[in-house]
């Protein structure tokens, strides 16, 4: 028992990093399990609302306004990532409320951020484009921080895979998995052969979570720098678009736990339609600029 203790719960063996004790619960208050994803997606909403705060000051406005829509932005945000979860996935709306269960689909989450933006602008008459381009830099930064939850819950990763950034789990820490002889079978569905240390099953997987993580930073950065050459209102929401959408779309491609429409993951085809729209209202800004 001592020696499965004390055997990680995960690794990057490749890199010689390791993670002894890698548990789903951060801490406890009266009794009430606090999860480490809950608290990271409040660090990104905090990390996100400082670079708001910076970015409306940075470019000469009030960050005030900005400030008064994070809570409609969040709200309408979870309910829309909720609702893109059970219905595609769960299929059932009798489980909204199991938010302690899992189930947040970062497109859900984005399209019902952006219908609460639409209302909010309408009602205050502020200038929709040049909102969501202060914007969009912020909502990159909350996701690039909720990522990590995804690393403790042992979810969204991707194919097997043993090269250089692969990243080792305990197979039976990771939910959903299956042992099936020396094969685990995640969801009834993909297969990862087992690697066995000391009669401990492992899984070698991409970390897909810190793929998107790694491009996420680099598309912020470049959001940050395009602010400095603007030329029109919409251009840093457009390079929003355009990057996020290339980058989920290969990212996407590794993953085994999307939904399917035929043989193609529906994030796939959304981003596709993201990227693509990102870069055509780019380039038609641009030339109405001119």
């Amino acid at each position: 028992m001592d020696k499965l203790q004390s055997l990680p719960d995960a690794c990057f063996p490749n890199l010689g990093i390791v993670f002894q004790n890698l548990h789903r619960v951060a801490f406890t208050v009266f009794g009430f399990e606090v999860y480490w994803y809950g608290v990271f997606i409040c660090l990104g909403v905090i990390s996100g609302l400082s670079l708001l705060v910076y970015n409306a000051k940075s470019t000469g406005q009030d960050p005030e306004p900005y400030i008064d829509f994070l809570f409609y932005g969040l709200i309408s945000g979870i309910i829309g990532a909720r609702l893109y979860y059970i219905i595609f996935f769960d299929k059932s709306l009798k489980n909204f409320f199991a938010f302690r269960e899992g189930g947040l689909a970062i497109y859900g989450g984005i399209l019902g951020a952006f219908i609460a933006v639409c209302v909010y602008t309408k009602i205050k008459k502020i200038p929709f484009l040049r909102y969501i381009d202060t914007y969009a830099p912020p909502l990159m930064m909350g996701q690039v921080v909720g990522r990590l939850g995804n690393f403790v819950n042992r979810e969204a990763f991707g194919k097997a895979y043993d090269g250089l950034f692969a990243l080792m789990y305990r197979a039976d820490g990771v939910n959903h998995l299956k042992i099936n002889g020396d094969v685990g079978i995640y969801r009834g569905a993909s297969e990862y052969p087992l690697t066995f240390v000391e009669d401990v099953a492992y899984i070698s997987v991409h970390p897909t979570f810190l793929y998107e993580l790694s491009w996420n930073l680099m598309t912020i950065i470049i959001m940050l720098l395009s602010r400095k050459n603007k030329k029109f209102d919409g251009q840093i929401s457009c390079i929003y678009l355009l990057f996020y959408g290339i980058g989920r779309f290969f990212i996407e491609s590794l993953r085994t736990d999307s939904l399917m429409i035929g043989s193609f993951p529906v994030s796939m085809i959304v981003s596709a339609v993201i990227a693509v729209m990102g870069g055509s209202l780019l380039i038609k800004f641009a030339v109405l600029k001119k």
